[in-house]
C-alpha cells in the first residue's frame, strides 16, 4: 500500500484506490491509452501477432499493428494524494474473453475505447457491461484519419443509455486520458448515489 505525507508533522495519509478497466474492440488504443497516463512503468503483457492468430485477429483498419496483448495492460495514476486509481486494459479478442470477468472483480467503472471507423467493434464491451450493471464511459479515440462525428451521433450508433457519458479523447495524450479517467470516477459516483436514493412512488 502506498502511503504519503500531506504536509510536515501530519500523519501518512492511506490513499484509496480505485479500480478502473479500459475496454473496446483489436487495436483501439487500449495500450496506448494506459501507457500514456500511468506514473509507473505500465505492465504490458503484449505478443508479436502470429500467422496462427491470422484467421481469429480482423486486423483491418489497423494493419500496421504488430502485437497484442495476450492478457491485460497495467498501470497507475495518482488523482490526489488520497486517491489513487488503478487502470486494467483487457484484451481485445475474442478469444481472450474468459479473463474479462476476473480483471472487472471490484472495478469501479470502466472506459469503453471506441474507433469511430470500426464503431462495430466496441459493441461486445458495451454490452459486457450495461449486462453487468458496471458503470462505464465511452472514449472517442479520435484517430487523425477518422471522421470525426458529434457525440449524440456515437451514442445513438452505440444504443447508448442517455446517462451513458460520450467524450472524445486523444489515447496518447496524459492530459486527455486523465479526463476521461475522471468522467469515470464522476459517473460511477452519480450513478451509485442514484441506486441509494429511495424510490419515489
Amino acid at each position: 500500500m502506498i502511503f504519503k505525507r500531506s504536509e510536515r508533522g501530519k500523519a501518512p495519509v492511506e490513499p484509496v484506490t480505485l479500480k478502473i478497466l479500459v475496454a473496446g474492440g483489436f487495436g483501439v488504443g487500449k495500450t496506448t491509452l494506459v501507457g500514456a497516463v500511468s506514473e509507473i512503468k505500465p505492465l504490458r503483457t503484449e505478443e508479436l501477432l502470429s500467422e496462427a492468430g491470422r484467421p481469429v485477429d480482423d486486423t483491418s483498419g489497423v494493419s500496421g499493428k504488430h502485437t497484442t496483448t495476450v492478457a491485460m495492460d497495467f498501470g497507475r495514476i495518482t488523482l490526489r494524494e488520497d486517491l489513487v486509481l488503478y487502470v486494467f486494459g483487457t484484451p481485445g479478442q475474442d478469444r481472450f474473453w474468459f479473463l474479462w470477468d476476473e480483471l472487472a472483480t471490484g472495478a469501479l467503472g470502466a472506459v469503453v475505447l471506441a474507433d469511430t471507423r470500426r464503431l462495430e467493434d466496441c459493441f461486445a464491451a458495451v454490452d459486457y457491461f450495461e449486462r453487468r450493471s458496471i458503470p462505464f464511459v465511452v472514449g472517442v479515440n479520435c484517430f487523425e484519419d477518422a471522421s470525426r462525428y458529434p457525440a449524440d451521433a456515437v451514442r445513438q450508433a452505440l444504443d447508448l443509455d442517455p446517462g451513458v457519458p460520450v467524450v472524445m479523447c486523444d489515447a496518447r495524450e496524459r492530459q486527455s486520458v486523465k479526463e476521461v479517467l475522471i468522467g469515470v470516477v464522476q459517473h460511477a459516483m452519480a450513478t451509485a448515489a442514484a441506486a441509494r436514493e429511495p424510490a419515489t412512488t
